[in-house]
């Protein structure tokens, strides 16, 4: 009944921001005619189209926002009327109010707020959807940025992942399509990441690990973490300086090189995914920043750590020997690694799924970014796979998300990047790494304090396995004896009840002729 009444929330949400009218514009008007009318209810909106869909976004909570957060980066996929309001979305979330963020965090660490920071600014500098930020001077003088999460997060969005987990079910239950797509392992991936999201300790782990991961790439800088102010509803960290990715023009007019920035955040992106596993997956503009200061001029600035995808070794191959293979246009290899992997059938035609592959990707190699659209691509390979019953890989959804982000990224700062042509020489590199004579040395030393703990114990272990195994064929050989010695007795006492059996019939039989009862 709960899920009724949000799904209803939800229309009536659509309904009072005119959104109606957007779903509906693709049909013919004289059908849709007395519809529009209903739901409209006479009413007319003095905003434009791309208000009232961030205006409706922002009022139904946190998981549409983050829906429109990846519409926003899709220019080539929407209006860019639309694109401009749905960006809004990035940081602009109406905040909540400042008295409350001051509670919440002389709550979090039981302590007046004056005693835990020289000033603590209460407008926020950023507003989301999951927490806002402040900005804050502690008393030893370091600018820091403090993290609060929004009171009340936890019911809202079980409550929507409730609706969504219903809705899963339907699509599984009545398509043939949805349950190839898996919506209910979908749902449970995204469910996943946002209570992870909602654990703010686990973000402020996740900078953590990822600080390190960047380390030396200088590429890239993370906030390193104040962890003695950190809890799982307010952390404090690093205060980072930096311009919004998105003001390309006042980047330009501080000097940094715009087409180097694309190719740094190609190669950070792929850095992350097949050198560590561990990638930031919440890529949109307003958790990118570019460092001014003289000492990091031109890197990128990362934040919001909350969302964190990872992928196995296997993975990792798998995704790589797809990537090399796309890029070296070899569709016999994407069919057959599609077949390996167990993503279609295994007895699916390598030469029929080789040429539809080959349909879809191959006009769009040797293009620029402008004139790629991986959104209609993917679509395309959508329609493919169901002619082909791909299956969805859930633990890879965020990472088809990020590769998105990225290319919506990727075309705001260079219209005329050849992704594939940028990837290209780093994916070969990487695979080099991993099964050539680069892969072997790195696994021997990998394993070297491990060998060093095991080489001089060897000696022992090999004379203990000996002896063992000299033990096993003397209790092998004892026991063969035993059982041919019971063998022997079982064979000896049978010939004894024969023998005697026989000797006794023969003495009768002399008795019973001597006297005279046989003839």
């Amino acid at each position: 009944m709960r899920y009724l009444a949000r799904l209803l929330v939800i229309l009536w949400t659509f309904a009072r921001f005119g959104l109606h009218d957007l779903a509906l514009s693709g049909f013919r008007q004289r059908r849709v005619r007395l519809l529009r009318r209903l739901v409209a209810g006479g009413r007319t909106w003095e905003q434009p189209r791309g208000e009232r869909l961030r205006l409706a976004l922002e009022h139904l909570g946190p998981i549409f926002v983050k829906f429109g957060q990846v519409l926003s980066t899709r220019r080539d996929l929407l209006p860019g009327d639309i694109i401009e309001q749905l960006s809004l979305l990035q940081d602009r979330v109406p905040p909540f109010p400042a008295a409350q963020s001051r509670a919440l965090v002389e709550r979090a660490f039981g302590r007046p707020i004056e005693q835990l920071f020289a000033s603590f600014e209460a407008e926020p500098v950023a507003s989301a959807s999951i927490a806002q930020v402040h900005f804050a001077t502690l008393p030893d003088g370091r600018e820091v940025a403090v993290k609060v999460l929004r009171p009340g997060m936890l019911d809202v969005i079980d409550d929507d992942l409730a609706l969504l987990r219903t809705l899963a079910g339907w699509v599984e239950r009545f398509s043939a399509d949805g349950r190839r797509l898996k919506p209910r392992e979908v749902v449970a991936e995204f469910d996943k990441y946002l209570h992870d999201e909602l654990d703010l300790v686990r973000e402020a782990a996740n900078a953590a690990q990822l600080r390190r991961n960047m380390d030396g790439l200088n590429l890239v800088l993370v906030p390193e973490m104040h962890w003695d102010l950190c809890s799982s509803e307010v952390i404090v960290m690093e205060r980072m300086s930096g311009v919004p990715i998105s003001q390309l023009q006042r980047l330009r007019d501080a000097g940094v090189d715009i087409k180097k920035l694309a190719r740094d955040g190609v190669t950070i992106f792929f850095t992350q995914v097949f050198r560590d596993g561990f990638f930031h997956a919440d890529m949109h503009p307003g958790n990118i920043q570019v460092s001014l200061a003289p000492a990091t001029f031109g890197r990128y600035v990362a934040l919001d750590f909350g969302i964190i995808g990872t992928l196995t070794e296997t993975d990792k191959e798998y995704l790589a020997q797809n990537f090399i293979a796309f890029f070296r246009r070899d569709y016999k290899r994407v069919a057959e690694l599609h077949i390996e992997s167990g993503w279609v059938p295994a007895e699916t035609r390598v030469d029929e799924l080789e040429g539809a592959v080959r349909t879809v990707c191959e006009p769009h190699f040797d293009r620029p970014l402008k004139d790629i659209s991986l959104g209609q691509v993917l679509m395309r390979l959508f329609q493919i796979s169901r002619r082909f019953n791909v299956e969805v890989q859930p633990q890879l959804v965020l990472l088809q998300k990020t590769l998105l982000n990225i290319e919506g990224l990727g075309r705001q700062l260079d219209p005329d990047l050849d992704l594939w042509a940028t990837a290209k020489p780093f994916l070969e590199r990487w695979m080099d790494e991993q099964v050539g004579w680069r892969a072997f040395v790195g696994q021997i030393k990998k394993e070297a304090p491990r060998f060093a703990q095991i080489f001089p114990e060897l000696p022992r272990l090999l004379h203990d396995g000996l002896r063992r195994r000299a033990e096993g064929h003397e209790r092998e050989l004892l026991l063969a004896l035993l059982n041919e010695q019971r063998s022997t007795n079982r064979l000896l006492r049978v010939l004894l009840f024969v023998g005697l059996g026989f000797t006794v019939g023969l003495v009768l039989a002399q008795i019973l002729v001597r006297g005279g009862w046989l003839h």
